[in-house]
């Protein structure tokens, strides 16, 4: 084995990275696979305790450091910049990972459940990303570009059984987003792709996932037969993220077991 030839292949030390929604779920399968990789990681969330806790568990392996930043909110969008800019003087990779969801019977769906998932799936991906692009593009190159690692889900590839309208709306935005954004910014050194994940433990699953039977009914549905692992999560965003994947732009990547090849 040539450890070199993987070192220099998937290796991500000195590399610095921030990730949304990183205190838990699908965000800390993230940041935990970059801290792992060598990154320098800012992990950020909404609440402040759960981001400071995570943080905490991550740094025992490597440097990580919580920024608490509401990402549905302008002032929480130019908090997280102003504080990473105050850090770093450039930026190698942004994973939009923060997330929301809401589930609601069509004829009852309210426009409050619709306006709170857009802001923070696609307005606050869209403007963190602008607001970031200085950074982005201060370290990326032609021989290494900046990443950006947009989060999306299999549910904006195919409809999915729960009523979650605005959901799965948002995420198809997202990975049209993911596709014009990766074109805009390719002659500035910056890859733009999206992860879509199948089911995942998270908290956004655990309605779903926390009932043995219920789980072992959506595993099924799976054509690998399971649900996602941390390391499922963490070997692709190491991949998008690392030299093996520079020259990789505009690509929606399902992690679903084969989930997103299964319409029903």
């Amino acid at each position: 084995m040539n450890v070199d030839r993987l070192q220099s292949l998937f290796g991500l030390e000195g590399k610095r990275a921030v990730v949304t929604g990183g205190s838990r779920g699908i965000g800390y399968m993230i940041a935990d696979g970059l801290v792992d990789a060598g990154c320098e990681v800012v992990i950020s969330a909404r609440k402040a305790d759960q981001v400071a806790a995570a943080a905490e568990a991550l740094s025992a392996k490597g440097t990580c450091v919580g920024i608490p930043a509401d990402l549905s909110t302008d002032s929480g969008i130019e908090h997280l910049a102003a504080e990473l800019g105050e850090r770093w003087d450039g930026l190698d990779i942004l994973c939009n990972n923060a997330g929301a969801s809401w589930g609601e019977p069509l004829d009852n769906f309210p426009a409050g459940g619709w306006d709170k998932v857009m802001n923070v799936n696609v307005r606050g991906v869209f403007f963190l990303t602008q607001k970031l692009l200085p950074q982005l593009r201060a370290a990326g190159s032609a021989e290494s570009p900046s990443r950006v690692i947009n989060t999306g889900s299999v549910n904006g590839l195919t409809p999915p059984e729960w009523d979650t309208f605005s959901y799965s709306s948002s995420k198809a935005a997202v990975h049209m987003l993911t596709r014009h954004l990766a074109k805009s910014l390719a002659p500035d050194h910056i890859t733009v792709n999206a992860i879509a994940p199948g089911p995942f433990d998270s908290q956004m699953m655990a309605f779903a996932l926390s009932n043995p039977d219920t789980r072992d009914a959506l595993a099924n549905d799976v054509p690998m037969g399971r649900i996602g692992v941390p390391d499922d999560m963490a070997g692709v965003a190491i991949y998008l993220a690392s030299q093996a994947g520079s020259f990789v732009t505009g690509a929606i990547v399902p992690v679903s077991g084969g989930l997103s090849t299964v319409y029903k």
